[in-house]
């Protein structure tokens, strides 16, 4: 695709980048068919390649529209547009930049600059967040649907483990996980503790940064990033041999913060090198297949359907690991028809564009349903909490299922003995 960025953007690091990302596009439109808003809403401009245009165009200096930020906010970022581009196009990159750009350009109106700003604020700060969270939970049954579909009943998340070992592993405990779901990190330190592997978490470490920097706050996301790292180091430094990610959206984003920070003398080295040792929890745990497959094989009997999030499969490209562990040890695992399709949750989309992502979540739900699960199990939040507000049927992060059968397991040892 032919550029010629305008003057404001052109020689600096973002308007490089945006044009690098540009000239790959081929205009060939296999990105259209699997888009989630191009496919509920049949718009050209609703989907990746109709977006790519009107990035173009305003980083070629036509002024940015009400019309073109509506465009762009509709978009969920899956980033399942990047798994079928045959052109390696990084769209995802590509429509931060655009976003920020017409942001600049087309002020927003004042209810969505407050809602916007209470969720940069509350949903990154623990001192506000873990409060409102438990007020919440204890006035869940009088809220509306709306608002209990946000709020997760509370969890007794049981006992850390003390033990100590020699293999070492950080965990990003994140911003709003610990409060609304506080066994899946819990079940996580549980079932590594059980392969002798212990996970330190570092207190001074916070949001991964994702929250401010899709809603177009970069520079207060790069800062939440360097706050991690400066978190995290000593701990690097003392031999830490992965930082392990229970959700894959904190995940994508920490796998990037060498990208990032790539211009930051004082932190890109850093920076690399703790997104070379970011993995996500279904990267680890394959290293103990042989010892969970002799701890619970047959032990878990529940019919499964598995939801890959968008930021897993797509985001950071890692399919089957979940899956092929689980089967391993003999877990009937299913994959609903369009696996690859979001869910609707996205972040904080579910709350800036409602109605979009419910349509998004009962077809999701529709389609796991009908492989008749028992159990639906995911890796993310945002998708574990969404999902959970249109069914009856218990949705959980994979790590609590075999957390649970561990648990079981060693339970059953005891009163042998």
């Amino acid at each position: 695709m032919q550029t010629n960025l305008a003057d404001f953007i052109k020689n600096t690091r973002e308007g490089q980048e945006a044009e690098d990302i540009l000239r790959k596009c081929v205009h060939c439109g296999f990105c259209t068919a699997p888009c989630p808003t191009y496919q509920l809403l049949g718009d050209e401009l609703d989907g990746p390649r109709g977006r790519i245009y009107l990035i173009k165009q305003v980083l070629e200096g036509k002024p940015a529209t009400v019309k073109t930020q509506q465009h762009l906010d509709r978009c969920l970022t899956c980033r399942n547009c990047e798994t079928t581009c045959p052109s390696g196009v990084q769209y995802g990159r590509l429509i931060d930049i655009g976003r920020k750009v017409v942001d600049e350009q087309v002020p927003r109106p004042l209810a969505q600059r407050l809602m916007r700003g209470a969720l940069k604020e509350l949903l990154t700060s623990k001192s506000l967040f873990n409060p409102a969270m438990k007020l919440g939970q204890t006035m869940r049954p009088l809220l509306p649907k709306a608002l209990q579909n946000k709020i997760p009943p509370g969890q007794n998340p049981g006992v850390w483990p003390q033990r100590e070992h020699t293999r070492k592993m950080l965990l990003l405990d994140g911003c709003v996980q610990p409060a609304m779901s506080p066994n899946i990190n819990f079940a996580a330190a549980r079932v590594l503790d059980a392969m002798a592997v212990q996970l330190v978490v570092a207190p001074r470490a916070g949001c991964c940064g994702a929250i401010r920097h899709h809603l177009n706050d970069h520079e207060a996301a790069l800062d939440d990033m360097r706050n991690n790292i400066d978190a995290w180091w000593p701990h690097v430094e003392s031999g830490a041999e992965a930082i392990v990610m229970t959700a894959s959206g904190c995940g994508v984003t920490v796998k990037e913060y060498g990208h990032f920070l790539a211009h930051d003398s004082a932190y890109a080295v850093k920076a690399k090198r703790i997104s070379d040792l970011t993995r996500d929890l279904s990267e680890i745990l394959p290293e103990f297949e042989a010892g969970l497959v002799k701890k619970l094989s047959g032990k878990i009997s529940k019919r499964i359907a598995w939801h890959p999030p968008c930021t897993l499969q797509h985001g950071q490209q890692i399919k089957g690991k979940v899956e092929g562990l689980l089967r391993s040890v003999g877990v009937d695992v299913k994959l609903c028809a369009d696996s690859h399709l979001c869910c609707g949750s996205a972040g904080t989309y579910s709350v800036l564009q409602p109605e979009l992502s419910y349509q998004l979540r009962d077809n999701k739900l529709k389609n796991l349903q009908a492989t008749e699960p028992e159990m639906i199990l995911s890796a993310n939040i945002g998708c574990l909490t969404h999902l959970q507000s249109g069914t009856q049927t218990p949705v959980m992060h994979w790590v609590e299922l075999l957390d649970q059968a561990l648990t079981q397991s060693q339970g059953a040892l005891a009163v042998q003995h």
